[in-house]
């Protein structure tokens, strides 16, 4: 297993148009914060704001997501980045709008192009051999990682030295970027005639119990995520208990985030034994060991090593989480699938932060940390559950599906060597 296959013009050409479209994600929350923290009740209406962008985005991915039609999909995913983008730019050029007016435009900048992650990750697979996209996919969060590490160095440095509407207009030019450059991909995806209704086949069952047969994929999603957003909501307030400047908060994410880009490419090499479902449990347990360390160490240094292996271990968990949407939708599902994770991810964010900052008011950070750290594993074991009874559930059967898939997709290798063994559930 290498990289080679994913190393083309059409994939680099992917990859910008998915960094026009994901950095303006990265971005609008701190954005949005930055935009109106010299208001009355500035970093209150900031997070208002921004929480207005994330139900946007947990509201349109599963529901632009499900509309998604492999045939139309250039013109669907079009349609909302240019959607986006005049939420982004309403937001930049009248930054001393009302707030029910800025509320607005960033519930639009969040929800239109929400179904996007999805439909971009559907067309990487189509860009490279099937055999090599376990490597697309980790090709993806290496460039996700990424984003999400220059994001908010970017953004604080353009709000506070140029203007702070100037990172939402940059945000807009992106997402603008994208909307030129799906031109430059294939304008659908799938090539079988029963796709085009997005679901299983024009026979098969409608797409909303399809979806809905997933739900322990997208649980631990959630976990996964969560984790993440509790490194990050919590982490300042860790460092003043523990007498740390708080300004290490930044350098110490970046860490984070350059970890989890350094998992995702150490996933992709080769490989790995075991179950799908096992290796995601395994990682998380891992990635919820390091940020409990974070919480407990005392030293910056300690820290810094525990985020970074926490990030780590959690890309390659969100990459078990994709691969496993492959194994459990049939591919005219997938798009709506990524979108729904999404979604779920962005649920399983706001309520791990919801948890953690209601117990920031009657406990110490730590604490905070560690009860969010309860939870997620408490997702994980509940999705690892769903697993299991669903593969039981299923039997023979699914020994019959993962057959049928596999002699469809050739010589497609999922990173996940149980599938083709004998003993599978």
């Amino acid at each position: 297993m290498t990289y080679r296959d994913v190393v083309s013009r059409q994939v680099l050409a992917w990859a910008c148009t998915a960094i026009g479209a994901r950095m303006p994600v990265a971005m609008a929350p701190l954005a949005l914060v930055f935009l109106v923290r010299e208001r009355p009740g500035g970093y209150s209406l900031g997070a208002i704001i921004a929480a207005a962008y994330v139900l946007g985005e947990i509201g349109g991915a599963p529901v632009f997501g499900m509309r998604l039609r492999p045939e139309r999909a250039r013109v669907q995913l079009a349609v909302g980045l240019a959607v986006g983008t005049v939420g982004f730019l309403g937001l930049g050029v009248f930054p001393g709008a009302h707030p029910a007016v800025l509320a607005g435009f960033a519930f639009v900048a969040g929800g239109a192009p929400a179904a996007a992650t999805g439909g971009l990750r559907t067309l990487l697979s189509e860009l490279v051999p099937a055999r090599s996209v376990a490597q697309a996919l980790s090709v993806e969060s290496i460039l996700t990682a990424g984003v999400w590490a220059v994001s908010p160095a970017a953004v604080a440095g353009l709000a506070l030295g140029v203007a702070p509407r100037v990172p939402l207009l940059l945000a807009a030019g992106l997402m603008a970027w994208s909307v030129g450059g799906l031109w430059l991909l294939p304008a659908r995806w799938g090539g079988a005639e029963g796709e085009g209704g997005g679901g299983g086949g024009g026979d098969g069952p409608p797409l909303l119990r399809v979806l809905v047969g997933a739900w322990p994929v997208y649980v631990v999603g959630a976990a996964s995520l969560a984790l993440l957003g509790l490194a990050e909501l919590v982490l300042p307030a860790l460092l003043e208990q523990r007498g740390i400047g708080v300004g290490w908060s930044g350098p110490l994410l970046t860490g984070m985030a350059v970890g989890g880009g350094l998992g995702a490419f150490v996933y992709g090499l080769r490989g790995w034994p075991g179950l799908l479902r096992t290796r995601s449990v395994v990682l998380m347990a891992g990635t919820s060991a390091c940020v409990a360390l974070a919480a407990l160490i005392p030293a910056t240094a300690g820290i810094a090593v525990a985020l970074v292996m926490g990030g780590t271990l959690q890309a390659g968990a969100m990459l078990t989480r994709n691969l496993s949407l492959r194994e459990v939708l049939p591919p005219g599902a997938l798009a709506a699938g990524y979108s729904v994770m999404y979604a779920a991810s962005g649920v399983g964010y706001a309520a791990t932060g919801s948890l953690a900052g209601a117990l920031l008011k009657v406990a110490a950070p730590s604490t905070a940390i560690l009860a969010g750290v309860c939870l997620t594993v408490a997702m994980t074991g509940v999705g690892w559950w769903g697993e299991v009874r669903r593969a039981g559930r299923s039997g023979s059967s699914g020994r019959a599906v993962s057959a049928v898939v596999e002699g469809e997709m050739g010589d497609f290798d999922t990173g996940d060597q149980a599938v083709r063994t004998p003993n599978v559930p």
